[in-house]
């Protein structure tokens, strides 16, 4: 199933059927027509899984689109926003309970949370299908302590199919201190993957921070040249006072000299 979305001609009441469609089109059918298998076993095993690739994407600084833009609610009743991630390196997983990729690399996103927490990466899911109780058991069960939306209603799959299309379950992206998204792995997120996606995206704005440091020096070493030229004029200046009042001297001797010759001729 194909479902096509133009976000600037939507009536209020046609986006949110886009969003339902959305939602049951990634929810019942396979992502990629190429991975019969995956889409085979989704089928039989009874769980109705989207099957991604699992490809990874990475996107260029000078490439990657406007910053995430959207707002939603945690199971906690807790409201999220872009404000909520801003500045920080942000992974988001997409994801529900039974969902056996999803089964697959919880534990792994457990750790890498607990890994990068320290860091100031932050990680949110966004659970597509889930009321709160099962939800919070599938937590529970593989230590996940990071916040996660409920997005049943597929607002939030709705908003970021803007900036990188989320086409399969589960779908993990990372999000630079500039809220853009910078990398995407369809299907499980193997962890040594997306621990290197993260790093991959702490390193460049820690780049970043470097050359404004290195500006900020260079600016400072300008400034203290100028300030040493400063002070030279100043030095400059004292001299020619100095040789300016030795003349001024002279000259007043020199006339009273001359004043005393006068006076001693008459």
């Amino acid at each position: 199933m194909t479902v096509s979305v133009d976000r600037f001609a939507q009536t209020p009441r046609l986006r949110a059927l886009a969003a339902v469609a959305l939602a049951s089109a990634l929810a019942l059918t396979g992502c990629s027509s190429g991975n019969d298998q995956l889409a085979q076993r989704a089928q039989n095993d009874g769980t109705n899984y989207v099957a991604g690739d699992g490809s990874v994407q990475e996107i260029a600084p000078a490439e990657r689109g406007e910053p995430v833009e959207f707002e939603s609610t945690l199971f906690d009743g807790s409201a999220v926003s872009a404000a909520s991630w801003e500045g920080e390196v942000t992974v988001i997983n997409f994801w529900y309970a039974a969902c056996a990729p999803c089964r697959v690399e919880a534990p792994d996103l457990a750790d890498l949370h607990e890994e990068f927490s320290p860091e100031g990466v932050q990680f949110y899911g966004v659970n597509t299908r889930d009321t709160e109780p099962t939800a919070e058991a599938f937590e529970r069960n593989f230590g996940i302590e990071y916040p996660s939306m409920e997005d049943r209603d597929g607002d939030v799959m709705l908003a970021m199919t803007d900036y990188v299309p989320p086409s399969a379950v589960p779908t993990t992206l990372v999000l630079d201190k500039q809220g853009r998204v910078s990398s995407r792995i369809l299907g499980v997120a193997e962890p040594g993957t997306l621990s290197a996606l993260i790093s991959t995206a702490l390193e460049e704005d820690l780049s970043a921070d470097g050359s404004d440091a290195e500006t900020n020096g260079s600016d400072a070493e300008t400034n203290g040249s100028d300030a040493e030229t400063n002070g030279s004029d100043a030095e400059t200046n004292g001299s020619d006072t100095e040789s300016s009042d030795a003349d001024d001297a002279a000259a007043s001797a020199s006339s009273s000299s001359a004043a005393l010759g006068s006076a001693e001729s008459r």
